[in-house]
């Protein structure tokens, strides 16, 4: 069979298409996974954002598909809709796949039949779709693959859910990077790949999907087969490396041995990017950070989530940001988590959640000023109630969501208002804050990443000040009006595809 599979190019605003453009690492997962005879075609569309139309028709004439899948994400809803109508219209005769979290958590919103949707394939892909494309390839029935949807030509049907796989029994094959067909995967101006060494989590954050997925849990694979991908990744471009994770650091002994086997390798002469959380950091740093330099991480996210205890508790996440001696907790991880990083030169992407249901002005602006002090990126977020999470339930009941237009539902767009302070209000602060938060680290860029800083640092400066002017800088109009053109940039740059030329 002749396979296209597609990622959407929606991107967050915190990722700049200019300085980051990661690929889809689940797709390359699903190209792996498939019998090896399938032409498979992996085609990530956030480095074709602005030409996606012509892209995909291209790209279908080129390979002629069978079969033609998406990777979704809530935000990337209504791009998904209008690329399978496209696909429907340009290759009437393929079968169209859905998958990825949206599909997985709100599986109805894919079931129109104006869509041409054929299947849905809910949680983890690899097996499900392997087992949908034998089946196709053969003629024989689906109704008895675990983790599928389908439509049996009158309405969709949902098979029983699939297993959780166990990542240690190697049923997962390594990814097919080979199977990319458009290039241009870039961080800071350098090649950049991802890498997956585990899966699953066992807290339950009110704000995350992956309980909703997977359930509680967490499966690792063998070191062995993480470093040989590493290696895969670095020989086709990727100089640095992004390991993509839902919780690395809940295994901390793993972690240590993953740094020293990376060391062992050779590996470490790039760069790593990692997900962690503050208290594993915290209480393992001595040891731990140092080991990560040497390893090669620069930058390191950190799940500091709110540093306010009221908001930890309705985030569900103050367990994974507590400091804890003999056993007990005893206060709050973050300040040592990030002095740990920072005395062993790493930079830390500062992960905040502000606007949640009883923040007030004082409370959103003490996040501010932390991520102002301490955070050398910031990556401030406001809850956003997607699909069968946790926060949702609260926020539909107490009547706090005030928009529904899911293309905005990408964590910078307050779509929720809180008991105090109206959802404009709370993105206003958050923006006002962060553009220059943002400024000042741009000198540590241009150390780093000379080349492409000194080529692009106008470009970058224009994209974290959309909607200024020179008035709005000498301080002669309001900031509400540049934050108002900045928001009107933001909506026209949602528009992927035209849906009135589908």
């Amino acid at each position: 069979m002749r396979i296209l599979l597609l990622s959407m190019p929606d991107s967050f605003e915190h990722t700049p298409i200019l300085a980051v453009r990661m690929p889809n690492g689940a797709l390359a997962s699903l190209a792996g996974n498939v019998d090896p005879h399938h032409q498979v075609a992996v085609a990530d569309l956030v480095v074709a954002h602005d030409r996606v139309r012509e892209t995909v028709t291209r790209l279908v004439q080129e390979h002629r598909p069978d079969l033609v899948g998406f990777s979704v994400m809530t935000f990337q809803r209504r791009t998904a809709h209008r690329l399978a109508r496209l696909v429907h219209t340009l290759v009437p005769h393929a079968h169209i796949v859905i998958g990825g979290y949206d599909p997985s958590l709100a599986t109805e919103a894919y079931e129109d039949p104006t869509l041409g949707i054929d299947f849905v394939v809910r949680g983890e892909g690899d097996l499900t779709f392997r087992a949908l494309v034998r089946a196709l390839e053969q003629g024989d029935p689906v109704d008895d693959i675990a983790g599928l949807s389908w439509h049996d030509g009158q309405r969709f049907r949902h098979n029983a859910d699939r297993h959780v796989t166990r990542l240690e029994a190697e049923t997962v094959r390594p990814p097919n990077r080979a199977a990319r067909v458009l290039s241009g995967y870039t961080f800071m101006g350098r090649g950049v790949d991802v890498v997956e060494t585990s899966r699953g989590c066992t807290y339950d954050c009110s704000f995350c999907a992956i309980i909703e997925m997977r359930g509680r849990n967490f499966h690792t694979f063998p070191l062995e087969r993480v470093i040989d991908d590493i290696r895969d990744a670095r020989a086709r471009g990727g100089n640095v490396i992004f390991l993509v994770d839902d919780n690395i650091t809940l295994d901390v002994h793993r972690f240590t041995a993953l740094c020293e086997a990376i060391i062992d390798a050779g590996l470490n002469d790039d760069e790593f990017i990692v997900q962690a959380m503050t208290s594993a950091i915290a209480q393992h740093g001595t040891h731990l950070a140092p080991l990560m330099k040497r390893a090669g991480f620069r930058y390191v996210f950190l799940g500091i989530e709110n540093i306010l205890d009221e908001d930890l508790l309705f985030l569900k996440a103050r367990a994974k940001n507590a400091a804890r001696e003999h056993g007990r907790i005893v206060g709050n991880a973050t300040l040592a988590a990030i002095d740990h990083l920072h005395r062993n030169g790493m930079y830390v992407v500062g992960g905040l959640i502000v606007g949640n249901p009883d923040d007030t002005v004082a409370s959103i602006l003490a996040n501010l000023a932390f991520a102002r002090r301490y955070v050398d990126w910031p990556y401030i977020q406001h809850p956003t109630p997607y699909p069968r999470t946790p926060m949702s339930k609260e926020f539909r009941e107490r009547g706090l969501i005030v928009n529904e237009r899911l293309e905005e539902w990408d964590g910078t767009t307050a779509v929720v208002k809180t008991a105090h302070v109206t959802a404009e209000d709370v993105e206003f602060l958050r923006w006002r804050a962060e553009r220059w938060m943002k400024v000042r680290h741009l000198p540590r860029a241009m150390v780093h990443y000379p080349r492409f800083a000194l080529r692009h640092w106008r470009g970058m400066l224009a994209h974290t000040f959309r909607g200024a002017t020179w008035r709005s800088f000498v301080g002669l109009e309001d900031a509400r009006a540049t934050f108002h053109r900045y928001k009107a940039v933001r909506a026209r740059e949602r528009d992927y595809l035209d849906e009135d030329v589908l």
